[in-house]
């Protein structure tokens, strides 16, 4: 009876944390829970640490969760987040709810996909890419620019999803901190003036030009690389390798300030920034690695260090964002 006792009295100190938390982790995330699940419970198998997720919904896609953040600021539930783009992790920052973590298996990932202070690090990702219809383009005329989109030549056969909305905002926004104000601008004008078509998602994109409506269109790896899965008449490209390169949207992950299980974060940070699971999410979901030398060659998907990217500060081009919404919605009609 004493033994048992004592047992009792050890295990409620918190000195010798026989807490449950120490063994768990609690991961909110805006990436899809059919891509990010599976991940987590290979993490989970493989530590021992249970892992307590929060998705987002359909409804509330990449809001929910970055809102529910903001209002546990003064109190955290939360240990890591895991974006699908970097412009939320950067709000965070800028908030002061994430704290820096410069982990070990981050290394190897290009200087302007982490944050310098290291409250985000990039891996797994998406880029912007031109998917034309092989039937409405000729050999030796496809598109290999975002300037394609303003040559008259086109007019009107091409398309964009919603600049308010998505990775095609924050392109938006990488072409105005790239150009300069007045040159993006121009653009945008004469995108209007080629008559380019304003389509209501990148899916919307993917489904305009695979069915033909136009002869191209902008959208994402994993848009693009679905459509030609579906033995569509299209082909994808790269756009603007010998000069502005192709806009990348990495997937990021941060560790939250004064989380209650912060070891735990740090060990599930460490497991996302690994090659083994950037090879899964290339086999799940078409995620182009961001480590060099990637551990498996999967069918259609290109790894960052084989293409020229854009060249682009992530939080100046997350601050731009936020700038130009007055001229987006100006420029979209709303």
């Amino acid at each position: 009876m004493f033994l048992k006792i004592l047992i009792l009295v050890i295990c409620s100190f918190p000195l010798f944390s026989c807490s449950k938390k120490s063994s768990e982790v609690v991961v909110y995330t805006s990436v899809d829970q059919v891509f990010s699940e599976p991940i987590l419970k290979d993490f989970e198998q493989t530590t021992g640490i249970l892992v307590k997720p929060v998705f987002d919904t359909e409804e509330t896609k990449s809001t929910g969760v970055l809102n529910r953040l903001i209002a546990e600021t003064d109190n955290p539930q939360c240990d890591v987040f895991w974006s699908g783009d970097p412009v939320r992790a950067i709000l965070l920052k800028n908030k002061g709810i994430t704290a820096s973590y410069f982990s070990p298996n981050a290394a190897e990932i290009p200087a302007g996909f982490k944050d310098r202070d290291g409250h985000w690090t990039g891996f797994s990702s998406r880029a912007r890419v031109l998917l034309y219809n092989t039937n409405l383009v000729k050999p030796q005329e496809e598109p290999k620019s975002m300037h394609d989109f303003v040559d008259v030549k086109w007019k009107g056969q091409c398309t964009i999803a919603n600049s308010l909305f998505g990775t095609t905002s924050f392109h938006a926004a990488a072409l105005f901190s790239v150009f300069g104000d007045s040159a993006a601008k121009e653009f945008f004008a004469k995108l209007k003036a080629n008559e380019v078509i304003i389509a209501t998602s990148n899916g919307d994109v993917r489904k305009r030009v695979a069915d033909g409506h136009v002869a191209f269109g902008l959208t994402d790896t994993d848009d693009a690389n679905e459509a030609m899965k579906e033995g569509k008449p299209v082909q994808m490209v790269f756009p603007d390798q010998d000069r502005l390169g192709a806009l990348i949207v990495p997937n990021t992950v941060s560790l939250i300030k004064n989380s209650p299980n912060q070891e735990n974060g740090k060990k599930l940070i460490d497991y996302l920034l690994t090659r083994e699971v950037e090879a899964k999410l290339a086999q799940s979901c078409v995620q182009m690695p961001l480590l060099p030398n990637p551990i498996a060659e999967v069918s259609g998907v290109t790894s960052v260090d084989k293409i020229v990217p854009m060249q682009i500060d992530y939080e100046r081009t997350a601050q731009k964002l936020e700038e130009i919404q007055p001229f987006l919605k100006e420029w979209t009609g709303n």
